[in-house]
């Protein structure tokens, strides 16, 4: 084992493509693993997280055409936990159908499954949170998931624009220092310090147990 590797807080030897859940109540994996969700709207980064977290090129399809990911899609890492990523939302251009059928879809996953640890909330560090960002943050709260802020692409602005903006972002928000984690998938700033968050909440028994 190299150094690198012995210092990787999650080294993943194993990911695997379980399926997705299209409609509200449709397949999914059977409960078993603890469960960590990808949240954000559309074009936020999501897919070039996961792929920088997990240390695949292509786990998670990468688009320059928003709203690509329409079902909720599962992924096995390492016989450990699942992560699940749900489909982008805010996409102007997406059809009114599919729009309609976001919200009962996501939110009947985040309320129903049994194995959920936790969501990760992905924001633009260069965007200000929008009203559908607003709603998902409401949503969160009213189930009552713990949430990580995982603020995306802060290798854009200057050092000086990140410290400022992840500061107006906690005031906006509310949240605590620890429970936000400023990232980059083109560098890989950050990654580890979300995967050891990742991994605290897959240790957590499910919030709906306590």
């Amino acid at each position: 084992m190299t150094p690198a590797a012995a210092r990787d807080p999650l080294p993943v030897r194993s990911v695997a493509f379980l399926g997705g859940m299209a409609v509200p109540g449709g397949w999914r994996p059977p409960p078993g693993l603890p469960e960590v969700a990808f949240s954000g709207r559309s074009n936020v980064g999501k897919s070039s997280l996961l792929n920088r977290l997990v240390r695949r090129g292509s786990l998670a399809r990468v688009s320059n055409t928003p709203g690509r990911t329409r079902e909720i899609n599962f992924f096995r890492v390492d016989d450990r936990f699942l992560l699940v990523d749900l489909p982008g939302y805010g996409y102007a251009r997406q059809g009114k159908a599919q729009r309609a059928l976001w919200r009962p879809l996501v939110e009947g996953y985040l309320r129903e499954s049994p194995e959920l640890r936790g969501v990760v909330q992905l924001l633009d560090i260069r965007r200000d949170p929008t009203g559908d960002d607003v709603a998902m943050f409401d949503l969160l709260a009213d189930i009552g998931v713990p949430v990580l802020v995982a603020v995306t692409k802060t290798d854009k602005p200057g050092r000086t624009d990140v410290d400022r903006r992840l500061k107006e972002l906690r005031a906006v928000l509310s949240v605590e220092q620890d429970a936000i984690v400023p990232v980059s998938s083109r560098t890989g700033a950050g990654r580890d310090e979300l995967a050891q968050a990742i991994l605290a909440l897959v240790r957590q028994p499910s919030w709906k147990s306590q």
